[in-house]
């Protein structure tokens, strides 16, 4: 069914209504404007799609209200309505930019016909769209995991990967949330649509609404053009909300409403878009527990969580971190240079709990990269943070310590970072969070504090 926008502009009453009647049948949504003046108002603000345009009206030429709306930079699509049928008049109307011209009466099935020529072109644009971008993309390599934990995390995204379902993914900072969601949208039916990534703790409050669900030209102060919103970027495709623990009380209503309704309203339209936008969503916080105080919504958690896929830290699952390692090094080959690694630092990097996760790994093997002499990274290569950590007992012990034991190892150094860290800052968790490249409440937890509400 059609989602567009539609405007039918004609100062006469029974045409407004009959067209208005076929086209909502069609599926369309649909508005009109008995004249220049009253439609102008209307298409400023940006959300309409299609207009259907008379060219004769008492307070105005239809072919001017064209002019203008294009100098406003206002994409509408208009289709011109003339009661003559008058070639000057018609090439005038293709001149100034109108996709065609329809002659009164206005057959039913030849209005249809033209707004479904209109959605094929469309259609053919995002559709060149997303092929310019696949044929830009390098082929990227793919990591296979090798831990028992991630082979779950990979049959449950095989599994809820071609439904349409909600995911909610969980797990501590830097564990790659992203990378996980992409990988769903990848392997489901909606791979040919858009997928939109963003981070809900980066967008201002203010401008939540507006970078949601989109927004009018002029409907707040900076507003010069009309946006469409993430939603509908995302219409037929998969929205990412990553850090969706960081939303206000007020957007988990609004985002709640429009994943139920399958609706948006872009700040100041009158007017309701239907969407079909699968949501994934992650966080690094406790969702239940933030429930349980009152600052999640619990419809919008279930709604969420309906299949929840959980991360667990690098850590936890020390069969990856050699062939991450291995990966990540082959990832970062330039060119014809290769890059290796000894054992004394891979030892290291074996032994170290790696509080940043993956995230981590890559940024201290992209930096080892850069200070490696002669293509190979030695423990001169790696951050001095890193190695402070990890004991020569620890090196040397290796192999020998079994898994719980290894665990309860890690945890302790883990501990011991962090409080270094935050001595360091002192005090300063915020900034010892940053400066670790953890979140905030990862680093409470990680203390055995309750985040400070």
């Amino acid at each position: 069914m059609p989602a567009s926008n539609l405007l039918v502009i004609d100062d006469e009453p029974a045409i407004r209504q009959v067209l208005s009647a076929v086209l909502t049948k069609a599926g369309y949504f649909v508005d009109s404007a008995a004249g220049a003046v009253e439609a102008r108002a209307k298409l400023m603000r940006g959300d309409v799609d299609v207009a259907l345009c008379d060219i004769k009206m008492p307070d105005g030429n239809g072919i001017e209200l064209l002019r203008d709306t294009r100098a406003a930079g206002i994409e509408t699509v208009f289709v011109m309505i003339t009661a003559m049928a008058s070639l000057d008049t018609a090439v005038e109307a293709l001149r100034a930019g109108a996709f065609d011209y329809l002659v009164k009466p206005v057959r039913n099935e030849e209005l249809i016909h033209r707004l479904e020529q209109i959605e094929d072109i469309r259609g053919l644009r995002e559709e060149n769209r997303v092929l310019r971008k696949v044929v830009g993309e390098r082929s990227v390599p793919v990591f296979r995991f090798g831990s028992p934990s991630m082979l779950e995390v990979e049959r449950l995204v095989g599994k809820v990967a071609p439904t349409n379902s909600t995911v909610l993914i969980v797990g501590e900072s830097g564990t790659g949330k992203g990378v996980l969601a992409h990988s769903i949208h990848e392997r489901s039916t909606r791979r040919d649509g858009s997928f939109v990534s963003v981070n809900c703790s980066a967008i201002p409050e203010q401008l939540m609404e507006s970078e949601f669900f989109g927004h009018t030209k002029g409907s707040f102060t900076g507003a010069d053009r009309a946006r469409k919103g993430l939603f509908l970027e995302a219409d037929k495709g998969t929205l990412f909300l990553d850090e969706i623990g960081e939303l206000s009380l007020q957007m988990q209503t609004k985002l709640l409403h429009a994943i139920e309704h399958k609706q948006v309203r872009a700040v100041g339209s009158e007017q309701t878009r239907q969407i079909d936008t699968r949501i994934i969503a992650a966080t690094s916080r406790q969702l239940p527990t933030m429930v349980a105080q009152c600052s999640f919504r619990e419809d919008l958690f279930f709604r969420l969580s309906m299949f929840q896929i959980a991360i667990p830290p690098l850590r936890e699952r020390q069969a990856d971190i050699r062939a991450l390692i291995r990966f990540l090094l082959e990832s970062s080959r330039e060119g014809s240079n290769g890059i290796d690694i000894d054992a004394e630092a891979e030892s290291y990097l074996l032994a170290y709990p790696w509080p940043g996760n993956v995230r981590e790994l890559d940024n201290v093997i992209n930096r080892a990269h850069i200070l490696a002499e002669n293509n190979c990274i030695t423990v001169a290569d790696l951050p001095s943070n890193l190695v402070d950590a990890v004991s020569p007992k620890m090196v040397a012990a290796g192999d020998d310590v079994d898994e719980e034991g290894l665990r309860r190892q890690l945890r302790k150094k883990e501990i011991e970072i962090v409080c270094s860290a935050v001595r360091r800052a002192e005090g300063d968790r915020r900034l010892a969070a940053r400066r670790l490249g953890i979140s905030l409440s990862s680093l409470y937890r990680k203390l055995g504090e309750t985040v400070p509400s």
